[in-house]
């Protein structure tokens, strides 16, 4: 254990201090694909009966029109934030009709890309940009990349717990915004940490080694074949974060400096406002139409597709970007995980347990600045995991060496321990971050325990990875069916979706200006106040 964190621990571990540890905020979004009965994509909109997609705030769309997105509010319990998420996929069930939502992280046959429908959120100027957004990234990067479903994990530890550590470390109040920057680098180190771990990850909740042929749309690829309508990687856990995902020639050599916030601002605003010739031939608009937001290498500062990011809450009209440089990081969320298909809600309470100790791990760890070389080495070990990480003989590299991916995460497994039991004494329930070690532990000890496995082995006695996703959603969809929610729940639901409707009214109704000095607006907005 380094010194920092064996400080840190001892610091959270005094009684004065061990409520902060109840303090943290977590948050989930859960994308899922709305399909038929035959699990092909829904061809309806969104339903109207589930509120606006544009303002409701737990229910909208991501990249295609049938891709659902759900957000939790933020909870200091995980537990807490998953009933909320139940909740949610109750409540759009009661919406659905014959309609079900997709289990799996990886969409099942999918339909030409002409008959793929870009989210829509209305006519108001943010509803057409958020529109026009996804229309260039149907162009960059085609539309079966839209059907993709993930998980998203949102994290943060309180700020009094960020000043105890500032004040152990010796870092004074007196120095304007002194507080404010020592968190945003501290949580910068934490996306280092995870950086270097990250693999692990992969490893115990990769849950896509299969895919169907139709995704691929024709593409080279080194996959092996199943069956007419199935790929796959033997011993992949991940093919959905693997280069088969959201990637493409113009963000290869886009990586984010992460060694400081300023760092990591500038080169995604660099990114931001750089053109790329080939989406110069292309240009913003066709036939009068905008097609993309700009020609630049990112449209906007949201398309760079990375595992982890730092995050601030944006207020109306600003930019992400702009939010981290005035306010600086307030979480992080996490973006690398695959929709768990054996659990309804597509994530089971044990990972999040394990997420909020390894997590709290990063970020209680000694993190060193990161070397492009060394930047390099953990996206390596990152795609040999997604790809093989369950080969039995898999080295990664660490300190120059080979090493056993197995000798290495029992090694992190116990590393993370004491941090797990910190949490314990902290929560109500004697025990569950222990127990959700050892359930990760069992996987590593056995790579026929990790979902991945468990995936392939259902792909094969079925024949078909389509197949397998819509047994999954078949079973998810009638264990949601058969235990509504109660009608006050329902009540509250249908409140916040007349609200959001309402909103959307106002806003298309009070809206001011041509569409094409609001995105000349939106693109000129990039630059950081007072950084």
């Amino acid at each position: 254990m380094s010194n920092q964190l064996n400080r840190r621990l001892a610091l959270l571990d005094d009684d004065e201090h061990r409520a902060l540890l109840g303090q943290g905020l977590r948050g989930i979004e859960r994308e899922t694909l709305r399909v038929d009965k035959q699990g092909h994509l829904a061809r309806t909109p969104h339903p109207v009966a589930l509120g606006s997609a544009l303002t409701h705030p737990q229910i909208t769309t991501d990249y295609a029109e049938t891709l659902m997105e759900f957000i939790t509010p933020a909870e200091h319990d995980i537990g807490l934030a998953l009933h909320r998420l139940d909740a949610i996929h109750r409540h759009a069930y009661s919406k659905l009709g014959d309609e079900m939502l997709w289990g799996v992280s990886m969409p099942g046959e999918l339909p030409s890309e002409e008959e793929i429908e870009i989210a829509w959120y209305g006519n108001s100027n943010i509803g057409m940009l958020k529109h026009v957004y996804r229309r260039g990234l149907a162009l960059r990067y085609g539309k079966a990349m839209q059907c993709i479903a993930g998980i998203h994990y949102n994290y943060s530890l309180p700020e009094k717990m960020w000043q105890l550590f500032a004040a152990d470390e010796g870092i004074a109040e007196e120095r304007r915004h002194a507080l404010r920057d020592f968190q945003s680098e501290s949580y910068i180190a934490t996306i280092r940490n995870f950086r270097r771990h990250a693999w692990l990850l992969m490893y115990l909740f990769g849950a896509t080694p299969a895919l169907t042929t139709s995704f691929l749309r024709g593409r080279p690829h080194q996959l092996e074949t199943l069956s007419d309508d199935t790929l796959y990687l033997p011993y992949a856990t991940s093919l959905r974060m693997s280069d088969l995902g959201y990637q493409n020639d113009a963000q290869s050599g886009l990586r984010p400096h992460e060694n400081s916030l300023e760092s990591y601002v500038t080169s995604l605003m660099d990114a931001v406002n750089r053109p790329y010739e080939p989406y110069q031939k292309i240009g913003t608009k066709k036939d009068g139409e905008w097609i993309q937001l700009s020609t630049n290498v990112l449209q906007i500062e949201n398309e760079y597709y990375s595992t982890i990011r730092p995050k601030r809450v944006i207020r109306t009209g600003e930019r992400p970007v702009q939010a981290l440089c005035n306010r600086g990081v307030q979480y992080i969320e996490v973006r690398c995980l695959d929709v768990d298909p054996f659990e309804p809600i597509g994530i089971a309470l044990d990972t999040g347990r394990f997420l909020d100790a390894f997590l709290m791990f990063c970020a209680l760890e000694d993190s060193p600045l990161i070397s492009a070389h060394e930047g390099e080495i953990h996206a390596r070990n990152f795609a040999r995991t997604v790809k093989e990480g369950r080969r039995p003989d898999l080295t990664l590299t660490r300190d120059g060496q080979e090493v056993p991916l197995r000798e290495w995460a029992l090694e992190l497994i116990e590393r993370i321990r004491p941090v797990a039991a910190l949490l314990d004494e902290q929560h109500n329930e004697h025990g569950v971050h222990a127990a959700s070690l050892g359930l990760q532990k069992a996987k590593i000890e056995d790579p026929a325990l990790t979902p991945s496995a468990r995936v392939l082995e259902e792909v094969r006695a079925l024949g078909s990875v389509a197949a397998f996703g819509l047994r999954q959603s078949e079973l998810h969809a009638a264990s949601f069916r058969d235990s509504p929610l109660m009608p006050a729940e329902e009540a509250l639901f249908d409140e916040l979706a007349a609200a959001s409707l309402a909103e959307q009214d106002r806003i298309e109704a009070t809206d001011t200006g041509s569409f094409d000095d609001f995105v000349a607006a939106y693109n000129s907005s990039t630059l950081c106040g007072n950084h």
